[in-house]
């Protein structure tokens, strides 16, 4: 299929994008161990039949890792969709009616608000996460409650049986080889709380494991206490 192509590097990427600046396309950013991501596959490929016009590009976001950091792809199945080098509109998670209407609307040429423009590819595409409110509680005692709700609270993207990204699905890995119990808060589910928590732990990234109420650290730290024995000593007190 002419119009739907398999990324395997960032040249063959800047290739692909650059033929025609005016022509719409679909940036798929998938990963294999992501069970959401199979019908978001299937439903690329369907659309890339029936939009001969359109190009889509399906791209592993853990192989091609440089393209996936140039648009913030932090979490599969994400899909973006531009103009030439102009963004147009990004897609979190398996939304097949989100993405078969976009796809549908540009197409027909419906005029657009581009919400970046660049002339030097790759684009920065911004995250369009809906921040929610709680009037009734503020935000640092919400966090503590949220940090103390177990013995062992994971603050990840997405949740153990469909993590959404690689870093989540390796550290609820090790977690279970541990037969550690744990209850886990989606980041991706709260803007206030994911933003909250990297001021407070002063921590940039997640995941991010809670012991006692305390943060403990990210995957890699946490896997050196696997290996040095203190998670088991942590999980003692």
């Amino acid at each position: 299929m002419s119009n739907h192509h398999e990324v395997t590097s960032p040249s063959q990427f800047q290739q692909l994008l650059s033929t025609d600046l005016k022509r719409v396309s679909v940036l798929n950013f998938w990963a294999e161990w992501a069970e959401p991501c199979k019908q978001m596959n299937d439903v690329t490929t369907e659309l890339a039949k029936k939009y001969p016009s359109i190009l889509f590009l399906q791209i592993e976001a853990e192989t091609q890792a440089d393209i996936a950091e140039s648009f913030d792809i932090e979490s599969v199945p994400s899909l973006i969709l531009l103009r030439g080098h102009t963004l147009l509109q990004r897609i979190t998670g398996a939304d097949a009616p989100a993405l078969t209407s976009a796809v549908a609307k540009f197409a027909a040429g419906s005029s657009v608000n581009p919400q970046s423009r660049t002339d030097l590819p790759p684009v920065k595409a911004s995250d369009t996460v809906v921040e929610k409110e709680d009037p009734s509680e503020d935000l640092e005692s919400r966090m503590t409650r949220l940090m103390n709700q177990s013995q062992v609270v994971l603050f990840m993207k997405g949740s153990p049986d469909e993590p959404r990204c690689g870093f989540s699905r390796r550290i609820c890995g090790l977690l279970r080889d541990q037969k550690v119990e744990f209850t886990h808060f989606d980041i991706l589910s709260d803007e206030n709380v994911r933003q909250g928590l990297k001021k407070r732990n002063d921590w940039p990234t997640f995941p991010q494991l809670i012991i006692n109420g305390e943060f403990v650290g990210g995957l890699d730290i946490v896997q050196e206490m696997v290996e040095n024995g203190e998670l088991t000593e942590a999980l003692a007190v």
